[in-house]
């Protein structure tokens, strides 16, 4: 029922931008109507190039989005369970969490090239903090009655780790990996238009705005980018509730 309220939203979004092109409060010529911007989704996506670029794009989204998962859990756990780790990484946190990724552009093209190594590795360093930040959070959120009682029952500190902590920090985690799924997307897309990628749907809007300028293109290729999260944050949400039917956090976000 919401995913129908937010296409409801959109539609109305669509019409009234269509009316503001239509009766001249916006120049068609830099915001062409959706009319003549969903045709050309149309066509970019019957087109064998643009499609190459879309799975490159979602290709760089899913490895930097796992590569995150597999380096923020490990780390939110250690950071949520043990104090004096996290009392002595909190500085190092707090400095490194606000760099916006674009911003390491140059210094990552240096490092690792141009190639899809680069929005990879860019999109991993955004990720990572929500995931790691929901960890911690979820962590602390649980219940100290139930780990004083395991450890009364003589529980070892694995099994309660593994059957008390986790699935109680389970929802926030997926919140997590909610938002930062996100961010990957739009770090990928970015970096492909900021740093001139050969392929990806950051390329083809970088193509589409040179020369001529086919705004129309532009935006075509950036609905597509943004129909991609939409769906990705649907599947996600989706999941969340199918796996944690007893938790509010997960579909809270």
């Amino acid at each position: 029922m919401s995913a129908v309220r937010s296409l409801a939203g959109l539609l109305a979004v669509l019409a009234l931008w269509e009316g503001s092109t239509r009766v001249g409060l916006v120049d068609a010529r830099f915001v062409p109507p959706p009319s003549v911007v969903l045709v050309r989704v149309a066509e970019l996506l019957g087109s064998e190039a643009f499609l190459r670029d879309v799975i490159a794009t979602v290709l760089a989204w899913a490895i930097a989005l796992g590569i995150a998962v597999a380096i923020a859990v490990p780390a939110g756990l250690v950071l949520g369970s043990v104090r004096a780790v996290r009392i002595a990484t909190r500085a190092l946190v707090e400095l490194l969490r606000p760099i916006p990724s674009v911003a390491l552009i140059p210094l990552v093209i240096l490092l690792v090239g141009g190639g899809p190594e680069a929005k990879i590795t860019l999109a991993v360093y955004a990720s990572i903090w929500p995931i790691l930040y929901n960890t911690v959070y979820g962590l602390d959120e649980i219940d100290p009655l139930l780990t004083e009682t395991a450890r009364a029952c003589g529980t070892p500190r694995l099994h309660i780790a593994t059957s008390v902590a986790l699935p109680c920090a389970a929802p926030f985690m997926v919140t997590g990996v909610r938002l930062s799924a996100a961010i990957a997307l739009i770090v990928v897309v970015s970096t492909e238009f900021l740093a001139g990628a050969s392929r990806g749907i950051g390329s083809a809007i970088l193509q589409a705005s040179s020369g001529a300028g086919r705004m129309d293109l532009v935006l075509a290729a950036t609905f597509v980018a943004g129909a991609i999260g939409f769906a990705i944050n649907e599947g996600l949400e989706r999941l969340a509730r199918r796996a944690f039917p007893w938790s509010t956090v997960a579909s809270a976000a």
